[in-house]
């Protein structure tokens, strides 16, 4: 039985057989004809759960991402409740480089803070090559879970080199990237070789996800939105292009997204990506139309939304289905994370209305 036939004590149907190349979400991604469209939330396996909230009691961030019994079981909680079309491996973009040591730590309410930023050349140094035996945890959990999860499948994880980088520079969270900027500016050819380490970093990162049993990857770039277009294709795309290459061979679907990225759309659709995802505040029409064609759409209620009456919740994803009409190849997720607070059911209803909406509707 897979995770989604334990979800809703239905049976298999076509799209969820044991081959997770037949799945809907799959499908959507090569941009084939799908059954309904498929959902999934980033953050889905996260605070909103009152069973992830007991599991990781008393229990640091860092080491549950290391610890491949606690991976699975939160991985799996949201296909079990919520019957998603897909599970994202839990983890955090900064588990690479806790791997290769830096001293980082994961700080409640804060979020990641590096103990010595990494500024100069000579910090450059202390970001050594990822080898797949720093992250043997991760090969375990990946196989426990593809085992687990049937026909559902399993997207791998990692934060893209910009992003890795604004930590890195800045010492942790920065609302305004001052420090990350000034490194770019100031000295590109610093600021080119500390993306293109982290990018091998995280193209190792991937591959350990995708030989494990990984059926596609996500590479979060969850500052970019703080650049101008001109920005980043100058100086984070080629790092991107060199992180999607790297995990071209392997066949799997690689998506990208960023938060409030809506003007980057155009240049992160040519960063190799099968998929891009789009934050709230571009239609999922105008995305696709910025992304541009032979790619896949993800996206994109706002967060915020799942807080109002159910009956508003429907009303603003029927919103973003209808933008999406047409489209080959759409993915319903939100504009970002699940929100702390999120009602749980909020999340079960809507993926049940989104499934309920767009059945037998071929490319919805």
């Amino acid at each position: 039985m897979s995770a989604n036939d334990r979800a809703t004590g239905q049976p298999n149907t076509p799209q969820d057989s044991q081959d997770p190349k037949d799945s809907a979400f799959l499908r959507a991604c090569r941009r084939e004809p799908v059954p309904h469209t498929p959902v999934w939330f980033m953050r889905q396996a996260g605070r909103s759960l009152p069973e992830y909230r007991k599991v990781r009691e008393g229990i640091a961030m860092l080491d549950s991402c290391m610890r491949p019994d606690l991976v699975t079981e939160i991985t799996l909680q949201p296909v079990r409740r919520h019957g998603v079309d897909a599970a994202i491996y839990f983890s955090d973009i900064v588990v690479p480089l806790k791997a290769i040591g830096i001293d980082l730590d994961i700080k409640p309410g804060v979020g990641p803070v590096v103990e010595s930023p990494i500024r100069t050349r000579a910090d450059l140094e202390r970001l050594r090559p990822l080898e797949p035996g720093d992250v043997d945890y991760v090969t375990e959990a990946v196989r426990l879970l593809t085992r687990e999860l049937g026909g559902t499948p399993l997207i791998g994880f990692a934060g893209a080199p910009f992003t890795l980088a604004s930590y890195l520079v800045e010492g942790g969270p920065s609302r305004n990237h001052e420090h990350t900027k000034a490194l770019m500016y100031g000295d590109p050819e610093l600021w080119a070789a500390l993306l293109d380490r982290l990018a091998e970093i995280t193209a190792v990162f991937l591959k350990v996800q995708i030989e494990a049993g990984a059926s596609a990857v996500q590479l979060f770039d969850s500052w970019a939105g703080a650049l101008s277009p001109s920005d980043y294709r100058r100086s984070v795309l080629p790092a991107s292009v060199k992180v999607f290459d790297a995990v071209a061979g392997y066949g799997v679907p690689r998506i990208h997204f960023g938060v409030g990225t809506g003007e980057l759309l155009g240049a992160m659709g040519e960063a190799g990506a099968d998929v891009v995802g789009a934050d709230w505040r571009v239609p999922m029409d105008e995305a696709a139309r910025r992304v541009g064609p032979g790619k896949a759409v993800q996206g994109n209620l706002d967060p915020a939304v799942l807080f109002a009456p159910r009956e508003a919740v429907e009303v603003q994803a029927r919103r973003v289905l209808d933008a999406a009409r047409g489209l080959e190849g759409h993915i319903f997720n939100l504009g970002h994370g699940v929100l702390p607070d999120t009602d749980p059911d909020a999340l079960t209803r809507l993926v049940s209305y989104v499934h309920e909406q767009t059945a037998g509707q071929q490319g919805s």
